[in-house]
């Protein structure tokens, strides 16, 4: 009876927040294109004349192709170790919550992700300074290491609900606990790793603080970083600027397009089991 009435409320907050998500696109992409004389025009007019030439100035002042090999690297690693370290990590802590040494493992993975990053943003630039870890592979661990909270988290849960009468059949056939693992545990977490490694894809790719703090050599920088060229202390130049941030934007917003549905369909899985 009730299918052919709509929600007001509910469609009125989704053209509010469809608004809210696309306007800033909108400017973005318009002040891209529009020549600094026209910044003084009302916000939302069109660009009289479409200037390409931002994106090709932006190009040679950020070393544009420099910061998207050093991004492209450091985001390659990050997911690929995080993958593979972090699962095997939730994967001894799921299969070992009635001991108490893992469970207080858990529990002290888990509390990391209630500690703000500005806490120990100093000590971690000291420590990495000392070990000579200001570089793109101190960069890595440390991405690596700072996922491990949340991504436990989500591993255990999505562990517990595999049948541990695969890893008993495997045990049978001769498989031993690392033969568990990679044939039997980490194919099912298909699903799961497909979510971790798109949501630590987007992090490693889109942060900009803990490069800021980490990284000593420019040649080092990665995309968000080379953006900062674009602000001084009494001006900023917004169309280079959002020129440059829609090149860097691209790539992940091709990655999302494209992986949208593992996301979704990750979540809803390690939710509902």
């Amino acid at each position: 009876m009730n299918q052919g009435r709509k929600n007001w409320l509910v469609t009125s907050l989704l053209i509010v927040g469809t608004v809210l998500v696309l306007l800033p696109l909108y400017l973005t992409i318009t002040i891209a294109l529009k020549t600094p004389q026209e910044m003084s025009d009302p916000l939302l007019s069109l660009p009289d004349q479409w200037r390409f030439q931002n994106f090709i100035d932006a190009i040679q002042m950020t070393d544009f192709f420099g910061a998207l090999f050093n991004s492209v690297t450091v985001t390659l690693f990050v997911v690929l170790f995080t993958l593979l370290s972090n699962s095997l990590v939730a994967y001894a802590i799921a299969r070992n919550m009635h001991k108490r040494f893992y469970k207080f493992l858990f529990y002290y993975f888990v509390s990391a992700m209630f500690v703000p990053f500005p806490i120990i943003m100093l000590p971690i630039v000291k420590q990495t300074a000392v070990w000579n870890l200001d570089n793109p592979i101190g960069l890595i661990l440390l991405y690596v290491v700072y996922g491990l909270a949340f991504n436990v988290f989500i591993y255990v849960g999505y562990i517990k609900s595999i049948p541990k009468e695969l890893e008993e059949a495997a045990i049978i056939d001769g498989a031993s606990t690392w033969g568990v693992f990679w044939r039997v545990i980490f194919p099912l977490l298909t699903p799961m790793n497909a979510t971790v490694g798109i949501l630590t894809c987007l992090w490693a790719w889109n942060d900009f603080m803990l490069p800021l703090v980490i990284l000593s050599d420019p040649d080092y920088a990665t995309l968000p970083l080379v953006q900062y060229i674009f602000q001084s202390e009494f001006s900023t130049n917004y169309n280079l600027a959002f020129a440059s941030y829609l090149m860097a934007l691209a790539p992940m917003v091709l990655v999302y397009v494209f992986a949208q549905k593992w996301i979704i369909s990750g979540v809803m899985k390690g939710s509902i089991k």
